[in-house]
């Protein structure tokens, strides 16, 4: 993994006035990766978007960290489910139409 591509934690704490303690939070509850250079912590970018969800759990809907593995768990259940819906769908729509 390239260097580019990682975030710095201390700087993603900084511009978003949050505690480090609440990224290692996430990262041994297993919602976060976190990766070390040089002593340092790094999050691949690609997880800056659900990141960026749960420091809004916490810290705008006073959501704890097990309401927000709780909401985690259950938005990837509605997700799943939403596809497997649309797959049943056009197979029922393949029925139809003979």
């Amino acid at each position: 993994m390239q260097k580019k591509y990682l975030i710095a934690i201390d700087e993603f704490c900084i511009n978003h006035n949050i505690d480090v303690s609440f990224i290692n939070s996430l990262q041994q509850t297993g919602l976060i990766k976190i990766t070390t250079i040089e002593e340092s912590g790094f999050i691949d970018a690609r997880q800056l978007l659900e990141l960026e969800k749960y420091v809004r759990f916490y810290y705008e809907l006073d959501i704890n960290l097990e309401g927000i593995e709780t909401v985690t768990y259950l938005l990837q259940k509605i997700n799943v489910l939403q596809h497997e819906i649309g797959t049943l769908t056009n197979r029922l729509r393949l029925y139809e139409s003979e």
